[in-house]
């Protein structure tokens, strides 16, 4: 398993662009399975990679992010919780 971490959460702000966020994320973040949508009030993150905390860092400076789940895919890939 290439990704170790599927990080999902929602973002809530103010003139929020999907395809700037996309952009961003393909330029500066090692991942795959980019999902960012929504419209400018609120947009759902969905990426697998091994820095998780720098996806949140981001996220978090476009404005209120909520809703935030980390699950360990290799853990669930062993039969284990998280």
């Amino acid at each position: 398993m290439e990704y170790r971490y599927d990080t999902q959460l929602l973002i809530e702000g103010t003139g929020l662009d999907e395809d700037t966020i996309n952009d961003y994320f393909v330029e500066n973040f090692r991942g795959d399975c980019l999902l960012a949508v929504g419209d400018e009030a609120l947009i759902k993150i969905h990426y697998h990679t091994n820095e998780p905390w720098k996806v949140l860092e981001y996220c978090s400076t476009l404005g209120e992010i909520f809703d935030i789940v980390v699950e360990d895919m290799d853990r669930q890939a062993r039969g284990l919780h998280g």
